[in-house]
């Protein structure tokens, strides 16, 4: 059974956004970011990769999206907003390494990590959606269409395995689309 049909979803999604989007510095984040951990994914889908190996990987492209503005810079609790201040930086590349490793850890069983990643793309869409942010909410919804493509092809019993190429690429992909 081929594992490198994550690959499938990061071409869709780059090819649309290229497409449908302007181009816009979020954008042109997750396309590079997403690139390098593709790019990672096939080594390790292939090849076997250290773990410690991948997860330096993973930090660097957190640190990339973050150096290109993707900060977390303060939290809303219970209506009060808290900045982050000097935390803004490390919590926004555990937050951008965490939701990419959550991702990739739930790739076990056949469509669940794509299923998930499709539901978050979905509910991310509503909730930017309310924000009147209609430029994510347009990359959410290619995002989701990504993950509905695949999804027929991964069903139990699987054709093809996402594999390490698109669970690392849709964790990074919400994490940085959240943020």
């Amino acid at each position: 059974i081929p594992r490198i049909g994550g690959l499938a979803i990061y071409l869709s999604f780059t090819l649309t956004t290229m497409l449908m989007c302007d181009l816009s510095a979020e954008l042109v984040t997750i396309w590079i970011g997403g690139g390098a951990l593709v790019i990672l994914g096939i080594l390790d889908d292939i090849y076997r990769l250290n773990a410690w190996l991948k997860l330096v990987v993973q930090l660097l492209v957190a640190v990339f999206a973050v150096w290109n503005g993707c900060v977390i810079d303060h939290i809303n609790l219970g209506g009060v907003y808290v900045s982050l201040g000097f935390l803004s930086w490390p919590l926004s590349v555990l937050w951008i390494s965490g939701l990419t490793n959550a991702i990739n850890f739930i790739d076990g069983l056949d469509g669940l990590a794509c299923g998930v990643s499709a539901i978050s793309a979905l509910s991310l869409l509503f909730v930017v959606m309310l924000q009147g942010d209609f430029i994510s909410a347009t990359i959410c919804a290619i995002l989701f269409g990504s993950c509905l493509g695949f999804l027929p092809f991964n069903f139990n019993p699987a054709r093809i395995f996402m594999g390490d190429t698109g669970a690392l690429f849709l964790g990074y992909t919400l994490a940085v689309i959240s943020v």
